[in-house]
């Protein structure tokens, strides 16, 4: 098997696949299996319509409050180009790429289980258009997280039928021109398809996916920068002592203190005998307060494990068993809950990080007022510490939970919502947000290891400075620190702590 394709089908799809999706930029096929089972369910569906005028919902009915409203035989594609096109309503900012890359791939999932009724043509171009490497536009506005993510998915789809528009080498063009180059004409779209395409959670599921990906990496770095700001602090090492989390054992919990005895290992700081007894909360309670956010990942991560290995469209059709049936599985409340949860909880990491800072730059622990040699003729590192205080503060406002939410829509048939959608993008904003505030303690740590020389932190530790201090050198006095700040976000960004070892 190439490892350059993922191939899918009704296996269980790992995160781990999903981080290997996106980090080697892997193609998508499906099996031959997903094949059959795809051509089985259209070939059934289309016998159920030859066979019978009776109502089934959104193939040949209208779609939600419309629901009663019977459609003749004639017109039921032009029902699908109709769904598609008076469902892209989608505003606000553009869906990052990787994301619409998810979404895809999600998307092609779910129908791969042969429940949905599409033809094999659309997922074949689905899964062309992703290896061509042709991504829709898509935008942040416009999905409630309830009838699937009915605008963001319209979007996806309409290239599909020439319409719409696409990215193609980092430019935004109309589909029906690169059809044209690409020799590809527009699907001829069939009875419950363009249902299909817009019902499901695949925006949300690819948000939390992406949300999740980064947020372990994040948790990774979280425990490293802080183990280096806990040796500029000259910090107590008893807290982290295997017996104290033994008695309360929180998995999070206890990985973290492992963590933090793994990378304080063999420093000259962290050994030398101690003039205080304890320190602050945001350097003894790091176990316990970073344990509960990983402790909170792991169950977000099953969650969505569940979600994108599920089929979330409306009606599902069982051909075995000869049904089809309407439901809600495209309802987004379990995605919802997790996203604000999540988001929550990395906030959290976020929160204690700006303390470490604070601390720091406090002139506590004979290191000089905001970690200057001249204050006062020079700021230092006031400011940054401002900066994170703001961000702290954003991410306290966007943690609001949006599952707590619901606005009736579709003259009240979708009576209730998860706002899922909501979550999802402010998720990702606050992950986001986490990772500016650890680059500002990290500049911060670093800077206040400086002081402690001639003395060293672990060999860890210290490597992982030597590789920073060759983006950003110590601060002798004043300079533009938004660019020190944003270095460190781009060191963080490119690489996880343990591939500096």
């Amino acid at each position: 098997m190439s490892y350059n394709y993922l191939p899918l089908d009704s296996s269980w799809l790992s995160l781990e696949q999903i981080r290997h999706f996106l980090q080697y930029h892997q193609q998508l096929s499906v099996t031959f299996h997903a094949h059959q089972l795809i051509v089985a369910c259209r070939d059934y569906l289309d016998g159920v319509i030859a066979a019978s005028d009776d109502p089934i919902y959104g193939i040949n009915t209208g779609f939600g409050f419309l629901q009663q409203v019977h459609i003749d035989d004639s017109q039921l594609e032009q029902l699908q180009y109709n769904l598609l096109k008076s469902h892209s309503c989608g505003m606000g900012e553009h869906v990052p790429l990787p994301i619409i890359r998810l979404m895809m791939m999600l998307k092609v999932k779910s129908l791969s289980y042969g429940h949905s009724g599409v033809q094999i043509d659309t997922v074949k171009r689905l899964v062309d258009m992703h290896n061509a490497d042709i991504l829709p536009v898509i935008y942040t506005q416009g999905s409630l997280g309830a009838s699937g993510d009915l605008a963001p998915l319209s979007h996806l789809s309409l290239p599909l039928i020439g319409l719409g528009e696409v990215w193609v080498d980092g430019k935004i063009r109309q589909a029906r021109d690169v059809w044209v180059e690409q020799g590809w004409k527009p699907i001829s779209l069939r009875s419950k398809e363009g249902l299909a395409l817009i019902n499901g959670t695949q925006f949300m599921s690819a948000y939390g996916s992406y949300c999740l990906l980064q947020a372990y990496r994040l948790m990774d770095w979280a425990d490293a920068i802080s183990a280096i700001s806990f040796d500029a602090f000259d910090g107590v090492a008893e807290p982290f002592r295997e017996q104290i989390h033994r008695i309360r054992a929180h998995p999070g919990q206890v990985q973290t203190a492992q963590s933090l005895q793994k990378w304080l290992e063999g420093s000259q700081i962290s050994t030398r005998k101690k003039q205080q007894v304890q320190d602050p909360y945001s350097f003894r309670c790091i176990p316990q307060v970073h344990g509960a956010t990983r402790d909170t990942a792991e169950h977000v991560e099953k969650v969505f494990l569940r979600e994108v290995n599920s089929v979330t469209d409306n009606p599902n059709i069982f051909p075995e068993e000869a049904l089809i049936l309407s439901g809600g599985n495209f309802h987004g409340q379990p995605l919802a809950l997790a996203l604000d949860f999540l988001a929550i909880a990395m906030s959290e990491l976020a929160n204690i990080s700006e303390r470490r800072t604070y601390q720091l730059i406090s002139g506590s622990r004979d290191l000089p007022m905001f970690l200057v040699k001249d204050p006062g003729l020079h700021s230092g590192f006031m400011i940054p510490q401002y900066t994170a205080a703001g961000i702290v503060s954003e991410n306290k406002q966007l943690c609001t939970p949006a599952s707590v939410d619901s606005i009736s829509s579709s003259n009240n048939q979708e009576d209730h919502v998860s706002m899922g959608a909501n979550a999802a993008v402010k998720c990702l904003r606050v992950v986001e947000n986490v990772t500016k505030v650890l680059a500002i303690e990290l500049l911060t740590a670093t800077q206040a290891l400086d002081f402690r020389r001639p003395l060293k932190s672990s060999p860890a530790l210290e490597r992982i400075c030597l590789a920073f201090r060759e983006k950003v050198s110590f601060v002798s006095e004043d300079r533009i620190l938004r660019d020190d700040m944003m270095a460190a976000v781009s060191f963080i960004n490119a690489q996880s702590p343990s591939d500096l070892l």
